[in-house]
């Protein structure tokens, strides 16, 4: 009877073992697929453009720097536009007085995102802050923030080359290509949640400009099989990667991969 009761014994001892030893195995393995799946998503962010936004916070502050070098902190009244681009950038210094500033005399800026476009734009930087380039001269804790850059940039509107402010879209991977909003473009279709649009939908148009370049131009999805020797025709593996089979949906992995190779 003792010896029967010891061999209960141990067997329950043995039972409790194995089942802490699978329970054990069990979190290890769910750790190692939730790193594995914050891994991923950390990729996938890290190649995508940024959310074009239009919507943003009169009561958080935004930042300017102008081109003479001075810096404005203050709270965004609005936009006047033409056109689809900004040409007078309303705001309210610390005392509340308004003013009107010309986008000629500012060099870049970051502006606060509204409560719904943040959340747009907190899912495009998640995960993304620690795979941005060392060489960025983007202020990743206002982006981490989920804050819209916009710069100055030289660009090409048909026969003519103007100064446009303009929205980067490829902020953590823009040292050998930029990709800027086009306000004139249209969107592809996209997946959305509760009315914000948290994956996908490229616009049909960007305005790039490689490093080196004096303007940026405008890139079409219509004419992007065509252009894509004139954009990545200077990397032979990404070309003999993709020339066989040129997608627009494909644009953000072929600016992604060509700053990588291009190192």
């Amino acid at each position: 009877m003792y010896v029967l009761l010891l061999i209960i014994i141990k067997s329950n001892i043995l039972v409790s073992e194995h089942q802490n030893l699978f329970q054990n195995m069990k979190k290890k393995s769910l750790i190692f697929m939730s790193a594995l799946v914050l891994i991923s998503f950390s990729n996938l962010f890290s190649q995508q453009f940024a959310v074009p936004l239009e919507g943003f916070s009169r009561s958080k502050t935004a930042y300017l720097h102008m081109e003479d070098g001075t810096k404005f902190e203050g709270l965004l009244g609005g936009f006047k536009r033409s056109k689809g681009l900004i040409e007078t950038v309303k705001m309210k210094n610390p005392n509340g007085k308004k003013l009107k500033i010309d986008p000629a005399k500012i060099s870049f800026m970051y502006l606060p995102p509204n409560n719904l476009a943040k959340f747009s734009a907190a899912m495009e930087q998640a995960g993304n802050i620690q795979n941005w380039e060392k060489q960025t001269t983007v202020d990743t804790s206002l982006m981490n923030k989920g804050y819209v850059y916009f710069e100055k940039t030289p660009t090409k509107i048909k026969k003519k080359t103007d100064d446009l402010m303009l929205q980067l879209m490829n902020a953590s991977f823009s040292s050998k290509i930029k990709v800027y909003h086009d306000p004139f473009a249209k969107e592809t279709a996209s997946i959305g949640l509760a009315g914000v649009d948290v994956v996908g939908g490229l616009d049909k148009s960007y305005y790039v400009k490689k490093a080196g370049e004096d303007a940026a131009f405008r890139l079409m999805k219509k004419n992007y099989r065509e252009e894509f020797i004139k954009v990545f025709g200077d990397c032979d593996e990404l070309v003999k990667k993709y020339r066989s089979d040129v997608k627009w949906s494909d644009l953000e992995t072929h600016v992604y991969e060509y700053t990588q190779l291009m190192k």
